[in-house]
């Protein structure tokens, strides 16, 4: 989904793991275990940061996909934080259909106004949000698809998010470059490294926080092997 630096520290954050669905899903353990020997390949200095998507989750979660994503991954929500700054990442799966499990939702949800709270209080110099699934695609009044969440639930949180003063949410799922703006809240989505169904390339999202402002850009592979990050935005990661 994004990769973000923040106080001198590299995080690469990723929604969905997998292609092969869960319950039993062919071919799904082959996928994990491949995933898994990939990752430890990245360099140590470097936390990886998982976040769950539907078809770690399935579309409709059951709390047995849920705890099998735990057991693999680590929890499916959850904050950290780096420089000062304060990531939430939440199940957005419990957000788009919780009716199989309804009170994993209420434990996300009373989790999330916590986080909340502490991130309205200032404590912190920006607070970000990643998710799976975006609130919208471009418009907050765009009519409900299968690639963002429904009309009341993302104004609900996006007022939440404006509320605490959240200015960033990262998402993906659609697997192809989109965003907007709804007041002063950014809805950024990214493509995808593997399959993509618009026509973007295959590429990741650089996301550099500093203490005044979150800049981000859309890289193909293509263009990170041949030229690599741009030389403003190098910048402003050395002065860090």
């Amino acid at each position: 989904m994004a990769a973000e630096q923040a106080g001198g520290a590299l995080h690469r954050a990723q929604g969905r793991t997998l292609d092969a669905f869960p319950a039993g899903a062919p071919w799904r353990r082959e996928q994990t275990e491949d995933l898994q020997r990939v990752l430890r390949r990245v360099d140590n200095d470097i936390p990886l940061v998982l976040v769950s998507g539907n078809h770690d989750l399935g579309n409709a979660p059951t709390p047995e996909s849920i705890a099998e994503f735990q057991q693999t991954w680590g929890d499916d929500y959850f904050s950290f934080w780096a420089g000062g700054v304060l990531f939430l990442v939440l199940n957005s799966q419990l957000l788009a259909d919780a009716s199989r499990c309804p009170a994993l939702k209420q434990a996300q949800d009373r989790w999330l106004e916590q986080q909340l709270d502490t991130a309205g209080q200032r404590q912190c110099q920006h607070a970000v949000v990643f998710q799976h699934i975006p609130l919208f695609l471009e418009s907050i009044d765009e009519d409900d698809d299968y690639f963002n969440l429904s009309k009341a639930v993302r104004k609900e949180m996006a007022d939440k998010f404006l509320k605490a003063g959240i200015r960033a949410v990262f998402s993906g799922h659609y697997h192809r470059n989109a965003g907007g703006t709804y007041k002063k809240l950014d809805m950024v989505v990214s493509s995808a490294l593997g399959c993509q169904l618009g026509k973007d390339t295959h590429g990741l999202r650089v996301v550099v926080v500093t203490a005044e402002k979150i800049i981000h850009r859309y890289y193909s592979l293509d263009e990170l092997s041949e030229r690599g990050i741009e030389d403003d935005l190098m910048d402003l990661v050395k002065k860090k």
